[in-house]
């Protein structure tokens, strides 16, 4: 499973792009906010950092709007996808810009039949939101995990993108149901290389190591 980083922090992702664990980004207004930087800054810096794919999102609800910023913002890097709502709109964008061979991620999708309307209309990616259905007391993995099934039972070539991401059992579940990816909170990943048991062990090898003689 490839790891995505759900951010638009630059230094989070060139401290962990080190690590050889970044295989692509994923923003969205939200994050952009955050950093109080100009939005094509963002993504082109990123972009320059990570040779795997960023996507950055249009805000527009209508298909004319979308088309408009889409197709700017594909202009930005050679490495750019497309984040579009999925809505009757963003799949009608989504389709054109396949026919124009953009590459786009389908987010905000929580059942199957989004995720295959999104795959069918040409998404490259497709984004279920696993923590936010958990929330509301629905299984986010039952839904990943029917996803890949229905992708691969009609050979549909989206990929899945586990998003929302809310700890280390969602990375785990999100790896065997299946995900061909997950994007991940830069706060959160630190966590899934710690365990204590690791600290505990270290922590006993230098204990021992006091012991033996030195020369």
């Amino acid at each position: 499973m490839k790891f995505y980083l759900d951010t638009g922090n630059v230094e989070e992702i060139k401290r962990i792009v080190k690590l050889g664990l970044v295989d692509g980004v994923t923003t969205n207004p939200t994050l952009i906010a955050k950093e109080g930087r100009v939005f094509k800054d963002v993504i082109q810096e990123i972009c320059a950092i990570v040779s795997g794919p960023v996507s950055a999102e249009v805000i527009s609800l209508d298909v004319a709007g979308m088309l408009k910023e889409a197709r700017d913002i594909a202009t930005w890097a050679p490495n750019v996808v497309i984040k579009l709502p999925m809505t009757e709109a963003g799949l009608e964008a989504t389709h054109q810009l396949y026919l124009e061979g953009i590459k786009t991620n389908v987010t905000l999708i929580f059942s199957v039949a989004q995720g295959l309307m999104a795959a069918k209309a040409g998404a490259t990616y497709i984004s279920p939101f696993v923590g936010r259905l958990d929330d509301i007391g629905v299984d986010g993995m039952k839904l990943v995990k029917e996803l890949r099934q229905v992708l691969d039972q009609y050979g549909l070539k989206s990929e899945i993108i586990a998003a929302s991401i809310r700890g280390i059992g969602h990375v785990e579940q999100a790896a065997l149901a299946g995900a061909h990816i997950a994007t991940i909170p830069g706060t959160l990943l630190p966590a899934l290389w710690k365990h204590p048991l690791t600290d505990i062990g270290i922590e006993r090898f230098l204990k021992d190591w006091e012991k033996v003689p030195k020369p």
